[in-house]
């Protein structure tokens, strides 16, 4: 028996990794590249891969991730990207609690020069859009308030 989580977070991870994989839907000439947030990740950074965390506050993701976060991001992917605009349409599937996104230069140095964006306000089954011009760097994106791992992604030849 599908239980309505699963069914919902199967539903939004078939819709995430069909525009994620086809990288194609523009909005105003930039490029959408949706992600999907569950418990204390991002599905499509790592493999697709559903962990089924099923945290109740931010700490359970910090103890998560401290015990096994790197191990899945080192067998998760690069997203790699051209420079150019994109806007990363995020979804919280299944979190009870309010999530954010936060994108960035990887490098505290290359902060200063690399465009970010971030916000907040993902409640449960809220999507939002955050719209950003990406430059030639390596970046990495996470959710501070679900305390996910940070994934890379490199824009260019980086």
């Amino acid at each position: 028996m599908t239980t309505g989580r699963s069914l919902l977070s199967s539903l939004a991870l078939a819709a995430g990794l069909g525009a994620a994989a086809s990288a194609a839907q523009a909005q105003d000439d930039a490029t959408v590249i949706a992600l999907t947030q569950t418990g204390c990740q991002f599905v499509e950074a790592e493999g697709g891969v559903d962990h089924g965390f099923a945290p109740a506050r931010k700490a359970d993701c910090e103890r998560i991730n401290a015990e096994a976060g790197s191990d899945r991001v080192g067998d998760g992917r690069t997203l790699r990207l051209e420079p150019g605009k994109y806007v990363f349409r995020v979804t919280n599937v299944d979190v009870p609690y309010m999530l954010g996104f936060y994108l960035r230069a990887e490098s505290a140095i290359d902060r200063a020069f690399l465009p970010s964006v971030s916000g907040g306000g993902l409640h449960l089954g809220v999507t939002k859009d955050y719209a950003i011009e990406l430059e030639e760097g390596e970046y990495v994106y996470s959710c501070p308030l679900n305390t996910t791992p940070d994934y890379k992604l490199v824009v260019g030849g980086g």
